[in-house]
């Protein structure tokens, strides 16, 4: 059933998402997918050289993520807006030490509508949102806009 803009108050959440832990493998995909294939991202020779002691992932992968919890929740065609902050830097899942890195490498996207207003004549909601890893390490803000019937 699709959402709808008098079901939603102020102060609501929305669903928590949580994604599978980001590996190496999903680092290379994107770089495929996005053309991005600054070294920074997969490259571990290049990051021990610059003083890093792992690879990252691409900021607009966490975006993407942030952006599949908000769709998982309200169809894409309601989005009018989606903003976001990149806050700090996450690493994939080290496979040998597997146990003590999935959580740092596994990205959770809560959000709160903070706002209800009617513009171009749509009904519309504000959420603000929050990407983070499971250990608490905030990766992103942001918030998104939608017209809600």
């Amino acid at each position: 059933m699709a959402l709808k803009y008098d079901d939603i108050e102020v102060g609501n959440k929305m669903p928590v998402y949580t994604s599978a832990p980001i590996t190496r493998t999903h680092l290379v995909r994107y770089a495929g997918a996005s053309g991005d294939f600054n070294p920074l991202h997969y490259d571990q020779t290049f990051v021990k050289m610059i003083g890093r002691k792992n690879v990252i992932a691409h900021g607009m992968l966490i975006m993407g993520i942030a952006g599949e919890a908000i769709t998982s929740w309200i169809e894409n065609k309601y989005l009018r807006k989606f903003n976001a902050r990149f806050l700090s830097m996450t690493e994939p899942i080290d496979w040998d030490d597997m146990e003590n890195t999935k959580d740092r490498a596994t990205i959770i996207v809560s959000g709160e509508i903070v706002k209800k207003f009617e513009e171009n004549g749509e009904k519309r909601i504000q959420c603000d949102i929050i990407a983070q890893d499971a250990l608490g390490s905030k990766k992103l803000s942001g918030f998104f806009v939608a017209a809600l019937p």
